[in-house]
């Protein structure tokens, strides 16, 4: 009588073309499907399976079992399908915030062309922009705690070394992008000449209030006032700006004579550089106490991650808020074709420097710098881009800044909110295009031949100006006064300037925040490869280290107590 056996459960593999038939018991079956005999079964051995429906195979393949609506087994398109709509709610997930964004100012571009036609009043176009004007109110909110603690915390987290370096870089970098966007606005404005031949400039729609002029020294001497703040509550809310007073002397003449005399006063706006310089030194202050400044650097480091969990929230509404900003200015334009048929070639100059230095020069020194695709780290930054654009503000743009280069990009957080609230501050290279080519668009129009004193003189002192530039909407033109009165132009053609700056600033902000980007990107990647090099020269110290030791061991000077020769004596 034969040996019973135990039956044995069959599994179908799927392997290259072949469906292959295993058992449990280890013994290899005949593959279906292709004919000829079980060559792993003895005679009189158990039947063999039946092959497998070729559906059945599939889905066993596949890894999956069931059948589709119509009885059958669901093949690989099916699945297919399922891991295409898979991956497509995963990009919307992802980036549903930079889609909502985008959304956002194209919906504010139709919002203003329809309602333009409706002819509203002020207060109508006032309440329109108030979704707008509670996002700007948002940003500014947390800019105070933001820019103190990311600083504070940045400048603890890094030793005194790697401070040094990464600011001189940083330094390095921000004058360097700023004075090549100066050159190049003077070139294109030279190419260009928007200026000549303008007409119509002086039309009613085209007026505005000139800026008060201030002296040049006057106001390098307020940046230099503004790093020291007298008082620190007060620098959250107010900065120091000099005006004049005329004052009448009495000649030995008997004639009368005006003055001008500088009197200091304090104006409402942020001083953001007083607060840099007081939280890098205070970051500095804390790393240097060691354990005793732990507790401190630890609440500076809670305080800023409570604060991007509240930007995290803000940023939700930054769609919404930039819909109705972008829709209220389009509203509030009183004549387009005026503006473009006067100052058309002034406003494609601006744009047009903007384009190339954001679009070419700034990624060109980013890949120089780091080897990477330029283009796909700002792929990342789309939403800041758009907060910027919709908000003209820097400052306001900081927190959605640091929150997308962070997550989006990698960027250590040591370096973006060491690198951005600085950046925010003093690299301008945006105003700086946008200061150069209207003051020669102003010497242009006053048919003023600018010689290389002068053009020196606007690349430098755009430059400087542009550190001082406030990161507020229209803080650019406050500047340009200052390059005005350098070269000796008239400031009264600054009212046409200010008839477009709501068109130019959208670009200004843009390529300001890029070049701050760029800058933190270049920095962390700076940072990253000095962290390898050290790696790599210890890993080659503790090589070089064993083998000496091995090789002290093997000639140590106690050998010869062991030879044949001492033992014997």
């Amino acid at each position: 009588m034969g040996t019973l056996r135990s039956p044995r459960t069959t599994h179908v593999r799927a392997r290259g073309n072949t469906d292959r038939v295993t058992c449990d018991t280890g013994d290899a079956c005949e593959p279906r499907g292709r004919g000829g005999a079980g060559r792993g079964l003895a005679a009189g051995a158990a039947p063999s399976v039946p092959a497998l429906p070729l559906g059945s195979m599939e889905a066993a393949r596949d890894g999956k079992g069931g059948s589709g609506p119509n009885g059958h087994a669901e093949g690989p398109a099916a699945e297919r399908g399922r891991g295409r709509l898979r991956g497509c709610r995963g990009f919307l997930r992802r980036n549903a915030l930079v889609l909502l964004t985008v959304s956002g100012v194209a919906a504010g571009v139709a919002l203003g062309t329809a309602v333009r036609g409706a002819d509203l009043s002020p207060a109508q176009v006032a309440y329109l922009a108030f979704p707008g004007e509670l996002l700007l109110r948002m940003l500014r909110m947390v800019i105070l705690p933001l820019v103190v603690c990311s600083l504070v915390s940045g400048a603890a987290s890094l030793d005194t070394r790697s401070l040094g370096r990464l600011g001189g870089i940083a330094v390095a970098y921000f004058l360097g992008t700023t004075l090549l966007a100066s050159g190049l606005a003077v070139a294109l404005g030279f190419i260009i000449r928007p200026g000549a031949g303008a007409t119509g400039l002086n039309a009613p729609s085209l007026t505005g209030a000139v800026p008060t002029s201030k002296e040049t020294v006057d106001s390098f001497l307020d940046l230099i006032r503004n790093l020291f703040p007298a008082n620190l509550v007060a620098a959250a809310f107010q900065t120091y700006a000099t005006d004049y007073r005329m004052l009448s002397r009495n000649t030995t003449s008997g004639n009368v004579t005006w003055e001008k005399v500088p009197v200091g006063t304090e104006v409402e706006g942020m001083n953001i550089l007083g607060l840099v310089l007081f939280a890098l030194v205070l970051g500095v202050a804390l790393k240097k106490l060691g354990q005793e400044g732990e507790d401190l650097i630890r609440f500076f480091n809670s305080f800023n991650e409570a604060t991007m969990v509240v930007v995290s929230w803000i940023m939700w509404y930054v769609p919404i808020g930039i819909m109705f900003l972008i829709g209220s200015k389009i509203v509030e334009m009183e004549d387009i074709v005026v503006l473009v048929t006067s100052l058309g070639k002034y406003i494609f100059a601006s744009i047009l420097g903007h384009v190339i230095h954001g679009g070419i020069i700034l990624p060109l020194i980013y890949f120089a710098s780091t080897r990477q695709n330029p283009y796909r780290f700002l792929l990342g930054l789309i939403t800041p881009f758009a907060t910027a654009f919709a908000t003209c503000s820097s400052s306001a743009t900081l927190p959605s800044m640091i929150k997308c280069i962070e997550e989006n990009n990698g960027v250590d957080k040591r370096i973006s909110r060491f690198i951005l609230p600085i950046g925010a501050t003093v690299n301008m290279d945006g105003a700086a295009i946008f200061q150069c080519m209207a003051t020669v668009f102003i010497a242009q129009l006053n048919n003023v031949d600018l010689n290389a004193g002068q053009i020196f003189t606007i690349l430098v002192t755009a430059t400087a100006s542009s550190v001082g530039a406030a990161g507020i909407p229209a803080g650019g033109v406050l500047t340009i006064a200052i390059i005005l009165e350098a070269i000796g132009l008239p400031t009264n053609d600054l009212s046409l300037i200010l008839a477009v700056d709501w068109i130019v600033d959208r670009t200004t902000t843009v390529v300001n925040v890029e070049g701050d980007a760029l800058g933190a990107g270049i920095l962390n990647y700076l940072n990253e490869k000095e962290k390898k090099d050290k790696e790599q020269e210890l890993k080659e110290v503790n090589v070089e280290a064993v083998a000496n030791s091995k090789s002290e061991a093997e000639t140590s000077p106690l050998d010869w107590l062991s030879t044949p020769c001492f033992i014997h004596h």
